[in-house]
């Protein structure tokens, strides 16, 4: 009977929290774990990350520009998030914006608006507008709560109707790499599907967010035909968790009439 009652609780919190709808694409979505766990894991993973990895001077220009774009775009995105009564979206959020010294052509922000772009990045970004793109996007992912979508389901597929907190204390190991990968700092073949259609629709916020602080959306199919210039043959889209540049770049032409009615250079 107590195991029918926990099962009837979380039948029905996955049935409230499904009528949750992410901003801008009103897409229907089902979170199972609670944001203020995941941000508190973000927190130790970041501080972790930051501790064991080549940190950029943030004194340095490319640093200050990180900051900066990523505290415009920041604030434009709670902004829109206020204007349409969803800033519980970002509620227990401390941002933070860090350049890493890699060559490694990536940026990710984890759950709670922990956001880190690599050095190898930025000479395909080239430009404030470049960095705008991808910073846009990352945010996006955050507010989207595509972390605790994808780990939600990850959970269920390896521990069943369990909670975070018994999940880490039957195997934290796995549950650790389970958060990581959902955060975008690793890959799971079972999850591609579902990543893929993240992405798109990080993008098509990130349009927005980033044309509501002033950076030019236009600049963002340019940013993915650098980016497919500099990477050589892609894998197929299907062994991508990426769509492939030339489906992004379609998308991101069709959501632009969109974007460009908040652009305000």
């Amino acid at each position: 009977m107590r195991n029918l009652r926990i099962l009837a609780g979380i039948a029905l919190a996955v049935y409230l929290i499904s009528c949750a709808r992410v901003p801008i694409t009103g897409r229907k979505q089902a979170n199972l774990l609670p944001e203020y766990e995941l941000i508190a894991m973000s927190a130790t993973e970041y501080d972790n990350f930051l501790s064991t990895n080549n940190v950029a001077n943030p004194a340095s220009a490319d640093s200050r520009r990180i900051r900066k774009i990523g505290e415009k775009i920041r604030l434009s995105a709670e902004a829109y998030l206020t204007e349409h009564h969803q800033q519980e979206r970002v509620e227990g959020f401390q941002w933070d914006f860090n350049l890493v010294n890699d060559p490694t052509v990536n940026a990710w922000c984890m759950p709670g608006g922990k956001v880190v772009f690599y050095t190898g990045i930025l000479p395909i970004c080239d430009t404030d507008e470049g960095i705008a793109v991808v910073m846009g996007h990352e945010i996006a992912h955050a507010i989207a709560r595509h972390g605790n979508e994808r780990m939600s389901q990850a959970i269920l597929a390896q521990f069943g109707l369990t909670v975070l907190a018994a999940a880490t204390e039957q195997n934290p190991s796995l549950t650790r790499d389970i958060f990581l990968q959902s955060a975008g700092i690793g890959t799971q073949l079972g999850m591609l599907s579902f990543s893929r259609k993240h992405e798109s629709e990080a993008d098509r916020m990130g349009l927005v967010f980033m044309a509501m602080a002033g950076y030019d959306p236009r600049e963002a199919p340019k940013f993915w035909g650098r980016m497919s210039a500099n990477g050589g043959a892609a894998p197929p889209e299907f062994l991508s968790t990426h769509p492939s540049h030339e489906t992004r770049v379609e998308d991101l032409n069709h959501y632009m009439d969109e974007a460009l009615r908040y652009y305000r250079p």
